[in-house]
């Protein structure tokens, strides 16, 4: 074989970072072993794998087209190597997830997924729907569990479970004592939602359509307790996933409010790239998502 597995590793690294500093880091390694390691390799078959910007590397043509099947190779091989050395054949698991999904759903999924293999190492990234299809793409994760929908060629996305928004106000809020809100109220009142790129905005976004442009957004962030916190504060009114207000509602700190005329409905997705290898971790944390859902 004219090619080895630490080749492939600093070539995917390379091509992760766009650095070889970067990734001789990354890997343990001297800068010089891995830019060594990556120019033997395409010194071997005559070929460019990186166009040469400077000091940065982008994936040529070439190398984008091998990426996928020197990721699943590797993947392969770790599996190969924890046979060998007798432990769980799960091996190690990288799951990404948007913010309400990692900070209400995902760590009890990690945490039942752990105690049914206990040899798997599992590591969560929490960012929202773009980041996230971002580092599916990248191969840096190898699940995401999204909220928002997107269209890429290189991904998947398949329906996961459903999920749905809900408008809510602080107790003593005007709003508060309405039994249902129309059009007017909510053209009225100060919004405080998530930021654009998460998925919880675009379904917003989606349900508040014709209406949009006349709503008054006084503030945009990017963590669903701040928006609790904001809207509990008096500073507005907010719309996230109810899944995030479960405990709010039942200790009275946030009122939900009725708005049947508008569809706040959505699902939440898997995300994994097209050409991803699915080893036993991806199809075990798979199953056991679809027995959650």
């Amino acid at each position: 074989m004219r090619y080895t597995l630490r080749q492939l590793e600093v070539f995917l690294a390379v091509a992760r970072a766009e650095s070889v500093s970067q990734a001789a880091r990354e890997l343990h390694m001297s800068q010089s072993a891995a830019s060594g390691s990556l120019a033997d390799l395409e010194r071997q078959f005559g070929v460019q794998l990186f166009d040469r910007f400077g000091k940065r590397l982008q994936t040529s043509q070439l190398g984008r087209s091998l990426r996928p099947r020197a990721e699943a190779l590797l993947e392969r091989a770790r599996e190969l190597e924890s046979t060998l050395e007798k432990q769980k054949d799960v091996g190690q698991l990288r799951i990404g997830a948007t913010l309400t999904i990692g900070n209400y759903l995902a760590v009890p999924l990690m945490a039942r997924f752990m105690r049914e293999q206990p040899g798997a190492a599992l590591t969560l990234s929490v960012a929202n729907t773009e980041e996230i299809a971002r580092q599916v793409e990248n191969f840096e994760i190898d699940v995401g569990l999204v909220e928002g929908e997107l269209e890429r060629a290189d991904l998947q996305l398949t329906p996961w479970r459903d999920d749905e928004l809900v408008v809510f106000c602080a107790p003593d809020h005007p709003l508060a004592r309405r039994r249902v809100l129309d059009d007017d109220d909510l053209r009225a009142a100060s919004w405080i939602v998530r930021e654009r790129g998460s998925g919880t905005r675009q379904a917003f976004d989606r349900a508040m359509r014709g209406l949009l442009p006349e709503l008054q957004i006084a503030l945009a962030l990017q963590h669903t307790e701040a928006i609790k916190g904001a809207v509990q504060a008096g500073l507005g009114i907010g719309c996230i996933s109810r899944i995030a207000l479960v405990d709010a509602f039942q200790h009275g700190t946030l009122r939900a409010c009725r708005v049947p005329h508008r569809d706040f409905r959505r699902q939440f997705y898997f995300l994994l790239h097209k050409q991803k290898y699915r080893g036993p971790a991806i199809e075990r944390w798979l199953e056991l998502c679809g027995r959650d859902s």
